[in-house]
Formats: C-alpha cells, sequence, structure tokens
C-alpha cells in the first residue's frame, strides 16, 4: 500500500506533485473543521500543514496511522508537539525557507515605522493632507536591537546594516555574534536601553508568557519603535497599547498578533503610528515554493526510509 500523506492546509501544488511523482497517494483536503480532520485523519502516515490546521491532543488520539506531521513553515505552535513524539510521531518543519521574506517584510515595517508609509497611505485615501505631521526619521545612524539572532535576525541584520544602521542583538541561546563584523552581542537589559527600533524573532512561549512587557518597555528610550514578525504573545499588547497612547512607544509594526484575527475594537487600533499586516511573513511567491519544495522533500525522504 502507497505511503498516504494529508496536505490539510495550501500548498504549491508543485510540492504536492512531486510527492506524487515519487510514487505517495497524497490527498488534499484544506478547510476541514476540527470534527472533519478526526473522521479523516486516521488513514494517514502523514500531514502536511501551514499555520491554519491544529493538531491538538484530541486529533491525535485519532491518528492511529500518523508517523510524520510536517509544518510548513517555522512556528510549531499549532501541533501539540509533545503528544505527537509521545505517541512516536516525527514532527518536522522548514525553518529556512521563509527567512528571506519574513526579514524583508521586518526591514519593510521598519522604513514604514521610520517614515509613516502606512500612516500616510490611510491618511490620504481619508481625504487628509499631513505633511507637516508626518515628519520621520532617518534609519541610517539608528540602533537596532534585534531579540534572536537565528536565521531570520540574522538576515534582517545583514540587510539593515547594509543602510547604515547599528545592529546591537540579544539572544537566551547564543552568546558569540554569528555576524561580528555587523552584530555586537550585548545583555537583554542594554538592548532595551539602547535600541532605537527593537526587532523580535522569537517563538512564544506560553510557560514564560511576553517577553515584551510594562517593565521591558519602561526600561526602554522614549520614542522606541517595536517590530513583530515572529509570534503573537511575544509582546503584551495591552502594554503596547498604553505605550503608544503615552507616546513611550512611537510606532509598532506588527505581522502577528496574540489572537488572530484580532479583535476590531482592539485597543492596539486606537493609535495611528502604526505598520500592520495580517500574518503575511511567508507570504511571497518565493517563500512558498521553497516551503513547499522543502516539506515535499522531507515527506518523500521520511516515506523512503520508512520503506
Amino acid at each position: 500500500m502507497a505511503f498516504r500523506v494529508l496536505v490539510s492546509d495550501p500548498l504549491a501544488a508543485e510540492a504536492v506533485e512531486e510527492m506524487k511523482t515519487a510514487g505517495l497517494d497524497v490527498t488534499v483536503k484544506t478547510g476541514l473543521s476540527p470534527d472533519a480532520l478526526k473522521a479523516e485523519i486516521g488513514s494517514y502516515e502523514a500531514i502536511v500543514v501551514r499555520s491554519a490546521t491544529k493538531l491538538r491532543r484530541e486529533i491525535l488520539d485519532r491518528a492511529q496511522r500518523l508517523r510524520l506531521i510536517v509544518r510548513a513553515g517555522v512556528g510549531l505552535d499549532n501541533i501539540d508537539v509533545d503528544t505527537a513524539r509521545s505517541k512516536g510521531i516525527a514532527v518536522k518543519n522548514t525553518p529556512a525557507a521563509s527567512t528571506n521574506s519574513v526579514a524583508e517584510l521586518a526591514l519593510g515595517h521598519l522604513l514604514s515605522l521610520a517614515r509613516h508609509i502606512a500612516r500616510g497611505t490611510v491618511s490620504l485615501r481619508a481625504g487628509r493632507w499631513e505633511k507637516k505631521e508626518l515628519k520621520g526619521v532617518e534609519i541610517a545612524g539608528k540602533t537596532l536591537g534585534i531579540v534572536g539572532i537565528g536565521r531570520i535576525g540574522q538576515a534582517l541584520a545583514r540587510k539593515a546594516s547594509a543602510l547604515g544602521m547599528e545592529i546591537v542583538a540579544y539572544d537566551a541561546f547564543i552568546e558569540a555574534s554569528p555576524l561580528p563584523d555587523i552584530v555586537t552581542m550585548v545583555p537583554f537589559e542594554e538592548l532595551l536601553a539602547r535600541s532605537d527600533f527593537i526587532s523580535l524573532h522569537i517563538p512564544f512561549d506560553p510557560k514564560t508568557g511576553a517577553t515584551i512587557g510594562v517593565a521591558e518597555i519602561a526600561a526602554m528610550k522614549d520614542g522606541v519603535r517595536l517590530l513583530n514578525c515572529a509570534r503573537g504573545g511575544v509582546i503584551d499588547e495591552a502594554a503596547l497599547a498604553r505605550a503608544l497612547a503615552s507616546g513611550k512607544v512611537a510606532g509598532a509594526a506588527l505581522d502577528v498578533f496574540a489572537v488572530e484575527p484580532p479583535e476590531a475594537n482592539s485597543p492596539l487600533f486606537a493609535a495611528e503610528s502604526l505598520s500592520l499586516t495580517p500574518h503575511i511573513g511567508a507570504a511571497t511567491v518565493e517563500a512558498q515554493g521553497r516551503v513547499g519544495r522543502e516539506a515535499a522533500e522531507i515527506v518523500i525522504a521520511f516515506a523512503k526510509n520508512a520503506g
């Protein structure tokens, strides 16, 4: 019997075809409700998901034949990894495929904050000519603090350095700078105090909660600008809303939110100095192609080794 694969979130057509060409029995069923997924998942050895499908314990308990979960993307927060591994199910992701796309989005948001691009777009469409109100800042010569200097943090550091920014970084797991010519590693407290812009590139740990909260914002420069293209929850959104209202934080750029989509009446939206996108860090043609290919390669290699 052929190795059966369920693709439960949209995946590049080329990736699906690659798995089929390798002899795998691939079924694409996207948008399944939790109950529908419970009824479906028991027939497959592998499942490929993006962020929409939630593989919680109650789903995995129905996955009698499942041996592999591939997250076509970076984060694993939509997967109960501990339960999967306790059942002998391998969990893989594609961390490198979307690196450049996420870093480019973060850089775009940084420029948007510096020059009020998002606010200028909204105000012009509303019939306002806010030329005097939208005085921005140059990023050249400013200090960018990067929290989490992994693949994406390093990619952003290279791009921002090329535009004349000074880069400092903090990482709980890295002491020596991976890019010593352009990135200076500093303690977290120093990064907060020195940075004009702070960009987060870390996972969210529900056990520890937000990395940036009331105390951390208080330790920052007045007029700091914050960016989060990593994971919702790493910034305390209520604390950020208050800091935006007070002017302590001059602007915030967010691609991710604690609840997605966020409520329309979120206190965050009261601020004008925002640059917002709906979790599109990896949403480029190039990244989706790479993500799909890498996911397909993982499944194909696993199936071959499974014999």
